[in-house]
Order: structure tokens, then sequence, then C-alpha cells
């Protein structure tokens, strides 16, 4: 996931793709995203479904995602490096996303909790990984991480 980010945010290239659609004389171009400022709460949802025109309907997609614990955001306005902290993760159980359950891990206390509807148990810490997703397209494990939640480690960590 920090590839993606770091790719996401990278300086990028644009002008082969000008000159071709555009049809002008070549002109360097480049774009670049940057967060102005940084929030406390980060929220990143992962993209666990796609329409898949060819069946007609929503196909989850159970690729593995690893996702820190601790995420180092670069690449803001004020070229700061900013630390956040993982604190929750809703997962999605299931095959599809007609049908399904949700649950969540939340960190409170310095201690991972599963919320399972009325059910609550603690955690280990390294039990979050088995939520990152599958290596292998067709998986018994359907339990994916969906949304992350991460929290600035620059003030008032809720941990």
């Amino acid at each position: 996931m920090c590839s993606v980010l770091m790719f996401f945010m990278s300086i990028q290239f644009w002008w082969p793709r000008c000159q071709l659609s555009c049809g002008i004389s070549l002109q360097e171009a480049q774009k670049r995203m940057k967060i102005k400022k940084p929030p406390h709460i980060l929220v990143i949802h992962l993209k666990r479904f796609k329409y898949m025109e060819q069946l007609g309907r929503y196909k989850k997609l159970s690729y593995r995602v690893v996702f820190p614990l601790e995420l180092k955001l670069s690449n803001t306005v004020e070229d700061a490096d900013i630390e956040y902290s993982l604190f929750a993760v809703v997962v999605h159980v299931g095959s599809g996303p007609n049908h399904g359950h949700y649950v969540s891990l939340v960190k409170s206390h310095n201690h991972w909790l599963f919320f399972d509807d009325e059910n609550v148990e603690m955690i280990d810490e390294s039990a979050v990984q088995t939520f990152f997703g599958s290596s292998q397209e067709y998986s018994s494990n359907t339990d994916h991480g969906y949304i992350l939640f991460y929290e600035s480690l620059g003030s008032g960590n809720r941990s």
C-alpha cells in the first residue's frame, strides 16, 4: 500500500501523451499530487469491488493489500513527513458485494479489539494481518480489510 501511495503522489510527466492526443508540438508537462493540509484522521478506502462487464455484476476483489500499522505520509505541501498509526479497520466478510457481513477491528488503550455485532473480543496485533486479503485469486478466506482509519501521531494519540 505504501508504494501505491508514493506512486500516486509522485511527479508524472505527460509530454508524450499530450503530443499524441493534442497534436501540438512537444511541450513538457508534469502532474503531481500533494496534500495541502494533512488530516488528523486519515481514512483510506480500498477498492474491493469491481463491475465486471462480461458477468453483468460486481465482483469482490480479494487481492492482498498489506496495510501498515504505522504509515509515514510524505509529499505534503509543507514537505514534512506526517506519521500515522492505524487504529481501526472495517472488514468485509463474504464473497460478493450483495451479500456478506461487516466486522471491525479497533485499537483502544494499546489493545486490538474485534467487533462482530454484539460480540467483542481482544485479539493480538499480529491478527490484523489476516485481513490483508489473499495472495490467490480464489481463496476460502473472504475476510478483507475494506476501510482503514489512521490517526496522526503528531498530537493527542488516542491509542
